[in-house]
């Protein structure tokens, strides 16, 4: 069944309107029509099923069935801050890091980061980025709708957002060249459910040495990622693979 995120409070006895690029995408694109059933998503998480009881000229009636107790998130928050990489690599890591589960992207413009964003044209990156997460959350059956922001500097995004957070890690390609292979492991085993993590994750030339300095200002952990030296647009990836198999198919989602 389809799903969509909808911006209201779902109630059980009140009808649901749904109109705009939804509305387009249930009537001209599904040709869903009266009887149908889809997903629906609200601004509290809720997730309930519902039927199509009327189609109109330019919105959509339905009726809630019945709701969702089970989650589709993880038991933690991951939220994946990435230096902007080059040409279209943003688009994978939103698409893919939100079917893996991220809860937040944090975008920041690196000191080694080949690509440059006009301060005019944030606005429109960011709403496509959006459109992007929206579509992989409805096709991967979130419970939310990844959020985004976009930082001048990853002195910025740190002083703005590194204290929201129970566990910083960077992702550090110095530490993998090391053979360092614990630390994400042991950030792992220490989060309780309900942690919030913020992983920073360098563009193509990875983390500056004064963003290295701002990162140990922070305490961060630094962290391989295995053995092998991976793509900016691959680690992100990776990590959230790591936590989803950690957190919700090895059955250690809780502290021992």
């Amino acid at each position: 069944m389809q799903r969509y995120f909808i911006d209201q409070v779902m109630e059980k006895d009140i009808p649901v309107q749904v109109s705009g690029a939804d509305f387009h995408h249930m009537v001209r694109v599904m040709r869903m029509k009266a009887g149908d059933q889809v997903w629906l998503v609200d601004l509290n998480e809720k997730v309930a099923q519902a039927v199509i009881q009327e189609v109109l000229e330019d919105k959509v009636i339905l009726a809630v069935s019945s709701f969702q107790e089970k989650t589709s998130e993880m038991p933690v928050e991951i939220t994946v801050a990435s230096g902007l990489p080059k040409g279209d690599k943003l688009d994978l890591v939103v698409q893919k890091g939100t079917e893996l589960g991220a809860t937040e992207f944090l975008l920041f413009q690196a000191e080694r980061s080949v690509s440059k964003w006009d301060a005019k044209k944030v606005h429109k990156k960011i709403e496509r980025l959006e459109r992007i997460a929206k579509e992989a959350a409805e096709q991967s059956h979130r419970g939310r709708i990844p959020f985004l922001r976009y930082y001048s500097s990853l002195k910025a995004l740190l002083e703005s957002e590194g204290q929201s957070y129970d566990f910083v890690v960077c992702a550090y390609e110095e530490s993998a060249k090391q053979g360092e292979c614990s630390s994400l492991a042991q950030v792992f085993q220490d989060m309780p459910s309900g942690s919030r993590l913020l992983v920073i994750f360098g563009p193509e030339g990875g983390v500056s040495g004064q963003e290295v300095a701002e990162l140990k200002g922070l305490e961060a952990i630094f962290a391989g990622l295995g053995p092998r030296i991976l793509r900016t647009e691959t680690a992100p990836l990776y990590l959230l693979s790591a936590a989803s198999f950690y957190f919700e198919l090895s059955g250690k989602s809780e502290n021992e």
